[in-house]
C-alpha cells in the first residue's frame, strides 16, 4: 500500500499526510512540482519529527511517477461513481490524491485503474485531502490486515 499526492498545493496537508505515512509504515510518492517549496515551514510544523520519518519519493512529473508505479492506481476523487465502502483494495496498491485546489485531470483519471469516493452528507463538497486520505488508507489497511503490528 502506498500513498500517491499529485501536484499538492499545499505544505500542511502534506505535512499532515507524511505524518500519518510514518505512523503506519506506508511509502508516499510526490508528484511534483509541489504548490510549495519542499523546505516549507507549514510542512515541517504539520508534519512535526514524523516527517523525517517518513519513506518519501518526489517524482519530477506525472508521466514519470506513472511509469515507475508497480501496484493499482486508486484515485480519490469526487467524480467517481463506485464509493470507497465498495471498493476491494489488494496489496500493491497505491492511493492516489489530487492537489487540493485543482484535484486530478483527465490524463490521471484515464489512466487511473479505479476510481472511489467517499460517501458524504448531502450539500457537501469534498473532504481535506489529509483527512481523505486518512479514511482511505484506514479502510484499505482494514481490508488487506496490514497494519502496524
Amino acid at each position: 500500500m502506498r500513498i500517491a499526492l499529485y501536484q499538492p498545493d499545499q505544505a500542511g496537508n502534506v505535512g499532515t499526510i507524511l505524518r500519518l505515512a510514518a505512523c503506519l509504515a506506508v511509502p508516499v510518492d510526490i508528484i511534483e512540482p509541489c504548490g510549495f517549496a519542499y523546505s516549507d515551514r507549514a510542512l515541517k510544523r504539520a508534519g512535526m519529527d514524523y516527517a523525517e520519518m517518513a519513506n518519501v519519493t518526489r517524482h519530477s512529473g506525472w508521466q514519470g511517477f506513472a511509469h515507475a508505479a508497480t501496484g493499482r492506481i486508486v484515485l480519490m476523487t469526487t467524480k467517481a461513481e463506485l464509493c470507497l465502502p465498495d471498493a476491494r483494495f489488494v496489496p500493491g496498491d497505491i492511493l492516489l490524491l489530487g492537489s487540493e485546489s485543482e484535484g486530478a485531470p483527465a490524463d490521471v483519471h484515464a489512466r487511473a485503474d479505479l476510481r472511489l469516493r467517499i460517501p458524504q452528507a448531502a450539500g457537501t463538497r469534498s473532504l481535506n485531502i489529509a483527512v481523505a486520505a486518512g479514511i482511505a488508507l484506514a479502510e484499505a489497511l482494514r481490508q488487506l490486515d496490514e497494519w502496524p503490528r
